[in-house]
């Protein structure tokens, strides 16, 4: 997941990138497995994000909490599905956590899963309570002997899930390739007329399937870019900042109104001011 984070001590023992069989490019960029070892409770602050993570973990459990409604979050699991989620969240773990994280645009998960996002907006849910699949994958996982082996049952399961799930609506796929293409910057207006609905019907059927409306999602889409870049994993677009710009200089490149705009929305999304997120001392990282 994405994030900021409290109680120190951790360290990453493991992270290796899995790429997917050419078969999922277009549904999953690549697996992330890991091993990280908090011998004291770490906390971390994870920034919102339009996408659905993934964790296949079979180590120490962690908690997932959305301080706006607490019983919207998964505790004492270490195998979940977490959100799309249109507001920070945090986790709190201890111990060995070891596991595949798996990162899903919308349209990807809405395939994989086989079921409407809103059902997941705003939540984490222990993957047992939602597919029986991915608890048994996750054992799977678990008892293969490297990551080379978990990557190569991954694709399997994820190749076969494919197969056997319906395909998402070409209007929604386009409309979200359209607005993922534009970092956000189409509004929904024109979004509806080039996939041929009502601005309304747009917005009801994206929400229903990708968890969030369409104009949630352009601005989650132009904070990720924006979060991203504070990571120093700049996009091509992005680029162009100077090291030394200011944050009004950069809030207009990153396609803010103005500064107190960037502001808001970072103290939103990601619980911090992108000041805050910088400064000395401070721990953030950003999506796999």
């Amino acid at each position: 997941m994405t994030g900021a984070t409290a109680g120190g001590g951790a360290m990453l023992t493991e992270a290796v990138i899995g790429r997917p069989d050419p078969r999922l490019r277009q549904w999953v960029d690549r697996y992330l497995g890991y091993r990280e070892d908090a011998p004291v409770p770490l906390v971390r602050r994870e920034a919102a994000g339009a996408f659905v993570v993934l964790i296949l973990g079979w180590g120490d459990p962690l908690d997932v909490t959305d301080p706006r409604a607490p019983g919207r979050g998964a505790y004492a699991a270490n195998a979940f599905l977490a959100g799309p989620f249109d507001g920070w969240c945090a986790t709190r773990t201890a111990g060995t956590g070891t596991g595949v994280q798996v990162l899903l645009t919308a349209p990807a998960a809405r395939r994989l899963l086989g079921l409407p996002l809103a059902e997941l907006t705003n939540r984490a849910v222990p993957v047992d309570a939602v597919a029986g699949w991915l608890a048994g994958l996750r054992d799977e996982l678990a008892g293969e002997p490297g990551w080379p082996e978990r990557f190569a049952r991954l694709d399997a399961a994820l190749v076969a899930r494919l197969a056997s799930t319906a395909p998402v609506d070409p209007h929604l796929l386009a409309a979200w390739r359209r607005l993922d293409g534009s970092g956000g910057a189409v509004g929904v207006a024109a979004l509806a007329g080039e996939v041929g609905w009502s601005r309304r019907h747009l917005s009801v059927r994206f929400r229903r399937e990708f968890g969030l409306p369409p104009k949630t999602v352009a601005r989650l889409l132009r904070f990720e870019r924006a979060y991203a870049s504070l990571g120093r994993t700049l996009l091509t677009a992005d680029a162009a900042v100077p090291d030394d710009a200011g944050w009004a200089e950069r809030a207009a490149r990153w396609g803010y109104y103005d500064q107190p705009h960037l502001i808001r929305e970072f103290r939103e999304f990601a619980g911090a001011t992108p000041a805050a997120l910088t400064a000395p001392g401070s721990h953030s990282s950003n999506p796999v």
